[in-house]
């Protein structure tokens, strides 16, 4: 294994207050990013400075508090835009998050679109966010919800995804990076054969927008979701994309201000994309915080990024497999970094009050994932996350607590 030199996590973790602080009395070893990252400087300073200096309501007054908000605003959406190398800035949806952003298709697309005996196509490793709105959106039109199965080691079976597919495939809604096993799932091999069969593409990009380059292009997706929160920047907000010719085709989902183009008693219009699907007043500080830390992350760059999350993920595995009694969840040939794994004897959640009083946070359940918990027949796993502010020391702390729970389970 190789260690990256021109990457200086050191220097980058300076960026991050919280990542200096002590948790009962330890060091802070923040393994949890896969629920939710932590802020740099750089996004903290600007939510203070929009609610210090510069707040107002957007798209609505023509005063400079206004202007300014606005401006700012609709710059975080050319940084997602940039951020996902999108064709157009209008087609970049501000949601809550990566739920909302399914949630939204599920119901705008899908009620308007879908009947009786059409079929929607998801894995065997998806988040409760990408079943629960398709199941809830197949009672609503009586179309069948369809599984691709995966093996052993947490790897799609791409035959067996192949052969799902039919002219009653409508949808296919696939998490790029799942969130409970690593795995990444080859999207771009995925929604070429989904349009073969005129088959839309969704991608739940919760766990590798903040990791990896993302191109839309590219993968020639049809949707593409991601949350704010898991990419370094605030709780709350996110984005979707979506090909501006399917997000025209469908109608809105939330109606009330900044949707409309005219409203009457009689009549109300809608305005154009993006703003038919952004109902209200919007999480502005949030949004424009959202788009600094896109910017930080383009800044770093995700070649040298993702190697030397790579180079981690290879170091903490080598380091937990050799821990007897050990037994990771999730061994893909291809994985982001996530480390899910269970301990003889232990109960996933008594070793993460352990792990907690040595100042390791790491996740501790199903993660949202019940049907792969059930899968791999285990009540819960330990998740560790990796991000690139993440060390090598902070992996042998984590093998160091390890042992520390064995010992008092011994």
């Amino acid at each position: 294994m190789t260690e990256v030199k021109t990457f200086d996590v050191q220097k980058l973790r300076a960026d991050f207050p919280i990542l200096a602080r002590e948790v009962h009395g330890k060091p802070l070893v923040y393994l949890d990013n896969g629920a939710s990252a932590q802020k740099p400087r750089c996004v903290i300073d600007s939510i203070r400075n929009t609610y210090e200096r510069e707040y107002a309501n957007v798209h609505r007054a023509a005063h400079e508090l206004s202007a300014i908000c606005t401006d700012k605003f609709e710059q975080a959406r050319r940084s997602v835009q940039r951020f996902l190398n999108a064709p157009e800035d209008r087609e970049v949806i501000f949601v809550r998050g990566t739920t909302e952003a399914i949630n939204l298709v599920a119901q705008a697309w899908g009620r308007s679109s879908l009947k009786a005996g059409d079929e929607i196509v998801i894995t065997a490793m998806e988040h409760h966010s990408n079943i629960v709105p398709w199941q809830m959106l197949c009672e609503q039109t009586g179309a069948k919800l369809r599984v691709a199965p995966m093996d052993q080691t947490g790897t799609l079976i791409f035959d067996e995804y192949l052969k799902l597919l039919n002219p009653r495939t409508r949808l296919v809604s696939v998490v790029h990076v799942s969130n409970a096993l690593g795995t990444i799932n080859p999207v771009k091999r995925m929604a070429a054969a989904a349009h073969q069969h005129g088959a839309l593409v969704l991608v739940d990009g919760a766990q590798a927008a903040p990791h990896m380059r993302i191109d839309v292009q590219d993968l020639g997706v049809d949707f593409y979701a991601f949350s704010g929160h898991k990419a370094f920047g605030p709780s709350g907000i996110g984005a979707l994309w979506g090909r501006a010719e399917v997000l025209e085709a469908m109608p809105p989902w939330h109606g009330g201000g900044e949707m409309i183009e005219s409203v009457s008693f009689a009549k109300t219009t809608y305005a154009k994309i993006p703003h038919k699907f952004e109902a209200g007043t919007p999480s502005i500080a949030d949004t424009i915080a959202m788009g600094v830390a896109l910017e930080y992350l383009m800044e770093i760059g995700f070649d040298a990024m993702q190697a030397y999350e790579h180079e981690l993920l290879e170091y903490a595995t080598a380091q937990l497999s050799a821990i007897e009694g050990l037994r990771i969840i999730g061994t893909s040939a291809d994985k982001a970094g996530v480390i899910s794994f269970v301990l003889e004897g232990i109960h996933a959640a008594d070793a993460g009050m352990i792990l907690d009083e040595q100042g390791i946070a790491v996740r501790v359940g199903q993660h949202c994932a019940e049907p792969v918990m059930d899968f791999f027949k285990v009540p819960a796993t330990i998740r560790a996350s990796f991000a690139f502010y993440n060390t090598r020391a902070e992996v042998d702390a984590l093998v160091k607590g390890i042992h520390k729970v064995k010992e008092l389970f011994a």
